[in-house]
């Protein structure tokens, strides 16, 4: 009877590891920080909060351009294909 109820603790121990490891791995897994969100979403989740999508042009050289709107105020980001940026912001 004792050999018994020894395998039974240990059967049990080991399933309790299991089943705690697989649910952290899941935790892991869905917490990171840009989730994917559809195209036609106007904004995207960081860090579990939202932050607007900007409208990004791309060029074929490489350049690109991009507009976020925040309330009032138009941020616009830019780089050029030799790698320059530039970041302006306009509050009406």
């Amino acid at each position: 009877m004792t050999m018994l109820w020894q395998t039974k603790l240990v059967m049990g121990a080991v399933l309790t590891a299991l089943v705690s490891g697989s649910a952290g791995a899941m935790v892991v897994q869905s917490n990171s920080p840009v989730a994917a969100t559809p195209k036609d979403w106007k904004y995207e989740i960081r860090d579990g909060k939202r932050v607007p999508k900007g409208n990004r042009v791309t060029n074929a050289d490489g350049s690109w351009r991009e507009e976020v709107r925040v309330g009032q105020c138009l941020t616009v980001k830019e780089k050029t294909a030799a790698g320059d940026y530039s970041e302006t912001r306009k509050c009406d």
